[in-house]
């Protein structure tokens, strides 16, 4: 069981320009992007949050329940779910702004356990970020790594919810000790300041740079370095795509039962390369289409493994 801890919350995605141009909601948010992206490659996986009981809140949990994803350790609250304001440029890359004062998600409580069978918790975006929560999903993740829990991080960073640019990259120094499993894209980290050999010496097996349509790039402990190209395509958009990348990633180490460090480390350059292959046609699949619109696993063929 892949858990996924972090918030589900709607996009307002544009349809046309300027700033009035009519938004259409959409089901998003880092965590639950890659909780969906996880069931459609057939992963068994359950997600980790707190959603609210408005109509969005039961359209959340809808499609995670249609994907075969756990919800089970949902929590629920009577607030109202997160807003998020998309801007697509001409290039199909995604800026948003949030709407997040009182919103269900930030209240969330770190569980007593986690479900039976857990073998690997993924972390990322706003709930890091948004107090009380985020010390709620801090708590989590010390907690899983300390029991051997293999922890995979995406900052996702959005820098409009970030008051103090220091403190965070300080509290993001913090975190890597206690996680395994590092993936960030080239913007997260020029903002996050170092580099992926030194926060590979502060914990993480592995660090994976995404570079948009160049590709991905993976740094382990060993001293490896295994790149691989992107996929030329015609993008629509880009919502979603880190969040496959994540997704891919966490499927294929656990179909090579590689969720350890040890595991990660054994993979050689060969099943680095692999490993990267999977997860940059997922997101080129993604990109394919407006919207985090992730690939199931046949759409992926041999590859989805």
């Amino acid at each position: 069981m892949i858990v996924v801890a972090g918030e589900a919350l709607i996009d307002l995605v544009p349809r046309g320009a300027g700033a009035l141009a009519a938004l259409t909601p959409a089901l998003g948010g880092g965590p639950f992007n890659t909780a969906v992206a996880l069931g459609r490659l057939g992963s068994p996986t359950a997600f980790c949050s707190r959603v609210s009981r408005d109509a969005f809140g039961e359209a959340l949990l809808d499609r995670l329940r249609e994907t075969g994803v756990d919800v089970s350790s949902v929590q629920r609250g009577d607030e109202p779910t997160t807003l998020a304001v998309a801007t697509v440029d001409a290039g199909g890359s995604a800026a948003y702004s949030f709407y997040v004062e009182g919103t269900a998600d930030r209240l969330f409580a770190a569980p007593g356990t986690l479900p039976a069978g857990t073998r690997a918790v993924s972390f990322g975006t706003c709930s890091l970020v948004l107090e009380p929560g985020a010390s709620a999903y801090e708590e989590l993740m010390r907690t899983a790594s300390a029991r051997g829990v293999f922890t995979a991080l995406d900052p996702n960073i959005r820098a409009g919810l970030i008051p103090d640019a220091d403190a965070y990259r300080a509290r993001f120094r913090g975190w890597l000790p206690s996680v395994s499993l590092l993936k960030l894209s080239e913007e997260d980290a020029r903002w996050l300041g170092g580099s992926p050999r030194e926060w590979l010496a502060a914990g993480p097996a592995a660090v994976v740079v995404t570079r948009g349509g160049d590709g991905l790039t993976a740094y382990t402990r060993d001293g490896g370095e295994y790149t691989v190209p992107g996929e030329r395509i015609e993008v629509a958009d880009t919502i979603g795509a880190g969040d496959t990348v994540n997704a891919a990633l966490l499927h294929g180490l656990a179909a090579r039962d590689a969720l350890s460090a040890e595991g990660v480390c054994a993979l050689g350059p060969e099943g680095w390369r692999r490993l990267l292959g999977l997860a940059t046609r997922a997101a080129a699949i993604t990109c394919s289409r407006a919207g985090a619109e992730p690939p199931y696993a046949h759409e992926l063929g041999a590859e989805s493994a």
